[in-house]
């Protein structure tokens, strides 16, 4: 496993991190759960990512419980605030900020977070209240680093001009090959102050495993057909994206590697993406795409799978 460092901070993560949304503490049994969490902590994983509405505390207390006993400084842990908890708790205003973070800290039995991140952008709270709560809140020791998910380029800068206030030194966008938004404005404003990125999805929620036929239903214990983490799926599952992705898997052979690990090895191409956070229900496939650390593949073979996505996605949004 490589290590990237992380934005403007001292914290080296793996290349390969192990997420948990939709899946520990809601759609994967805790005893699989764990077999995973164990299996990447073999194969050199360092960074667990979470948040606070994942399972509504689910995967925070799954967490909690699996990571106990191991040594607090062998592994970097991240989680988030923003979403619903309650029907009067969400956002990131200051007395949200502070109630979450020691919410999650509890449910994550620590006492503090190695990164906190606004998992999203909070129209209805001035920055400059966001920014202090978070500044206290690495002032306090509770959070070491602070970062963000799916903030708008013109937020981002602004709280890069902000003076006196905690800098963030992650982005957490999704960015894949079937979604590459990131490119046209965050990675670049984020690679000039410090700002790394840890990508979500970088799998499509796991369309580029390869795994789905556009000719056949998904398969019983795929994400496609779960209920509870297939709704989010829809536009990635038409039969045109389908049937390209299929057409990567000789690519992928090329270059010697399967096709999730060619999909990661195409987002770590970026030297602003620290770190690609997977999902995993077995543990076969973390080690899958642990492997996708550090390897070298040619340029052309990514630029052929690009042009391959770019036109079967101009069809499905036409």
């Amino acid at each position: 496993m490589k290590y990237r460092k992380l934005g403007d901070s001292d914290l080296e993560v793996s290349e390969i991190s192990l997420g948990s949304w939709l899946t520990y503490g809601v759609g994967v049994e805790a005893d699989k759960a764990r077999a995973c969490l164990d299996d990447a902590f073999a194969q050199g994983v360092n960074f667990i990512d979470t948040a606070n509405i994942y399972g509504r505390g689910a995967a925070e207390r799954f967490l909690g419980g699996a990571l106990k006993g191991r040594a607090r400084d062998s592994y970097v842990l991240a989680t988030k605030l923003y979403f619903p908890m309650t029907d009067s708790d969400r956002g990131l205003s200051r007395a949200q900020v502070e109630k979450q973070l020691d919410a999650s800290l509890e449910r994550l039995r620590t006492d503090y977070v190695d990164l906190y991140q606004c998992h999203r952008y909070d129209q209805d709270t001035p920055i400059e209240e966001t920014m202090e709560a978070l500044t206290r809140a690495v002032e306090s020791g509770k959070a070491r680093y602070i970062g963000f998910s799916e903030w708008p380029a013109e937020r981002i800068q602004a709280a890069i001009d902000m003076s006196g206030v905690a800098k963030f030194v992650s982005s957490q966008p999704q960015y894949s090959l079937l979604w590459r938004e990131p490119e046209d404005e965050v990675i670049p404003l984020c690679a000039a102050h410090g700002i790394s990125q840890i990508v979500w999805s970088p799998l499509g929620q796991g369309v580029l495993s390869g795994k789905y036929d556009p000719d056949r239903p998904p398969p019983k214990d795929s994400r496609a057909a779960s209920e509870e983490m297939g709704g989010f799926m829809d536009r990635l599952m038409q039969p045109d994206v389908l049937r390209a992705v299929q057409r990567l898997k000789p690519i992928a052979e090329e270059a010697g590697l399967t096709l999730p690990q060619f999909a990661l090895a195409w987002v770590l191409r970026k030297p602003n993406v620290a770190s690609a956070i997977i999902g995993a229900s077995r543990p076969s496939q973390v080690q899958e795409n642990a492997a996708a650390s550090g390897v070298v593949v040619d340029t052309q073979l990514f630029m052929r799978a690009e042009a391959i996505i770019e036109e079967a996605l101009g069809r499905v949004e036409a």
